[in-house]
């Protein structure tokens, strides 16, 4: 069972467990075997010289070549582990992290749309097969490296000690000279590049009226801090670096200068004179790689708190049970919605009934919420308050998956996407060519489409290739009505039609309403709403009318009288 408390990053890397504790105890061994030098050293030094035995040369060094081989085996063994930890672990994620950097989009209505999260898990990846995370797996074994300089004398070991502690203390202040000021250079880079991401779409707005100076100079004010900062850092990381290995250089000259006084002093042999600077050397190599790779570990460090703390905001999908297939009635029962992260509602306590087969328009001044009716209608946004239910159901509870099929939705703003006309009515799914074609006659794009070059074939990209807006708002109305959904949610269907392509608008919406298909339409243009029954006024976010069309429109008459005999009366007066 999953432990509340811990994200999806954690779990993943707790089934990883068994493999990082393979890859210490591989560390237990290769840290051991580096002892290697050091002892043939002290044999060639303290009996193979003195004694002048070829036959012991010999068995020495090939007992040190196959312990070598056996080091380097192990070494490279180690590194597919971590390769494999590394891979699994982005198997493990990256389909949880696709469905987190949708949602975020989704949730902010595109203006937080990056692709971010995969990123930081891919930078995690390679940070996990680089030198740096296999110095974390060595820097353990400097105690035992320290315990073996006091067998040797107990001056080289407290000398051990002392550039131990200098070096981590060399760390701590890189530590707190770079971290925060490289974690702050990283997130400015992060904005400078969705600003240029923003920018990059609008292409056509900024060359049109000549803001690319403009604009430029806004990017480049934050380029300039990020390259500021990591400047900063970088220099203040150089000189830490070179403090580091001149600490580590120092010593191990110095360590032999004390191997000499106590060769002189007949305390120890010439052999562990070298072998401790040697030793020394190889105990502080791990040390001095993590002050070397400290920008790759903040950076890590800060990969793995964004990851953490956006798979806890935005927790997996439960699985729920399936419901029947829609009718497509909508209830909404006092339903308050504002903008994901937004603290003002744009609904406000609507409660309303939409009947099986209702052809409802709905109609208002810009702000007055038709768009925000839209998305809390489809389940996109949810209700701060109170509940809209389809067929009875909270309508956010619905498996996506299984209700997607049944909508067709057809926004303000058309966004089709990179592949075939054919594949993007289809919705990317499995595609039935009979379905296709309905879909498009019903939109009256069908011919259209034959004359393009590779007809139903033919590739285009997310803006639409070619195709104008009115075609493009023309197949985004194809794919709305693929697959016969039984509700059709359509937000300024005709804005870029002409007249043939409202004709057309017209005939999908009388045979949607044959098939009893529950359609809303929002519109500022009177044209369409010939062909709902209903209609609904919103104002200020609120329902100011709704009902029969006839009814409602004889009420607005009335209103329009009434205020015409005010003002009529107020002129007498």
């Amino acid at each position: 069972m999953k432990t509340l408390n811990k994200s999806d990053l954690e779990e993943a890397l707790k089934l990883c467990k068994g493999a990082f504790i393979s890859a210490a105890g591989f560390s237990l061994v290769i840290n051991i075997l580096q002892l290697v030098p050091t002892i043939y050293m002290l044999q060639l030094y303290d009996r193979v010289v003195p004694t002048g035995n070829h036959s012991t040369l010999v068995m020495l060094t090939l007992i040190m070549m196959v312990l070598f081989v056996t080091m380097g085996t192990l070494e490279w063994v180690r590194s597919q582990i971590l390769v494999r930890v590394s891979t699994r672990l982005e198997t493990l994620l990256n389909e949880r992290l696709f469905k987190v950097a949708y949602k975020q989009a989704l949730y902010s209505g595109g203006q937080r749309a990056s692709s971010q999260p995969l990123d930081d898990l891919t930078s995690l990846r390679q940070f996990m097969t680089g030198n740096g995370l296999f110095a974390f797996f060595d820097a353990p074994w400097l105690p035992i490296y320290i315990a073996l300089m006091f067998v040797f004398h107990s001056m080289y070991g407290w000398m051990a000690v002392f550039t131990a502690v200098l070096l981590i203390i060399v760390a701590i202040v890189q530590e707190k000279a770079t971290s925060k000021m490289l974690g702050e250079a990283n997130n400015l880079a992060m904005a400078g590049r969705g600003l240029v991401n923003k920018n990059l779409r609008n292409a056509e707005v900024i060359e049109s009226m000549g803001m690319l100076n403009n604009i430029q100079k806004r990017w480049l004010k934050g380029t300039n801090q990020v390259l500021v900062l990591q400047a900063t850092a970088s220099s203040r990381a150089g000189l830490i670096s070179a403090t580091s290995k001149l600490i580590r250089l120092s010593s191990q000259s110095l360590i032999l200068a004390v191997g000499a006084y106590l060769v002189i002093e007949n305390e120890i042999t010439s052999g562990l004179m070298i072998g401790g600077s040697v030793l020394l050397g190889r105990a502080l190599a791990p040390i001095d790689i993590v002050i070397g790779s400290w920008k790759g570990f903040i950076s890590a460090r800060g990969q793995y708190a964004r990851l953490n703390e956006l798979l806890r905001q935005i927790p997996a999908d439960a699985e729920r049970m399936t419901l029947p297939t829609p009718e497509g009635s909508f209830q909404f029962e006092s339903a308050v919605v504002a903008p994901p992260g937004a603290k003002t509602a744009v609904l406000k306590g609507i409660t309303l009934n939409i009947a099986k087969g209702d052809v409802v328009g709905v109609i208002g001044p810009s702000g007055a919420g038709k768009s925000t009716f839209a998305r809390a209608l489809l389940g996109i946004w949810p209700c701060n308050q109170g509940k809209i239910r389809l067929d009875g159901a909270d309508v956010f509870t619905w498996n996506r998956e299984e209700l997607g099929p049944h909508i067709g939705y057809l926004p303000q703003d058309i966004e089709l996407f990179e592949g075939t006309i054919s594949e993007n009515i289809a919705r990317f799914g499995d595609m039935d060519p009979e379905k296709v074609v309905n879909a498009a006659k019903m939109a009256d794009v069908h011919n259209l489409i034959l004359h393009l070059p590779e007809g139903y074939d033919t590739m285009i990209g997310a803006s639409g290739g070619n195709l104008s807006g009115g075609q493009r708002q023309r197949v985004g109305l194809a794919r709305a009505l693929y697959g016969e959904p039984r509700i059709v949610v359509l937000d300024e269907p005709n804005s870029n039609l002409d007249e043939i392509g409202e004709a057309a608008l017209g005939n999908a919406i009388q045979r949607l309403k044959q098939k009893q298909t529950t359609i809303i339409i929002i519109t500022h243009r009177n044209n369409v709403l010939a062909n709902v029954d209903k209609l609904l006024i919103l104002n200020d976010g609120v329902v100011s009318v709704y009902g029969p069309k006839e009814q409602v429109i004889a009420h607005l008459q009335q209103q329009q009288a009434q205020a015409q005999a005010a003002q009529t009366a107020a002129i007498a007066n």
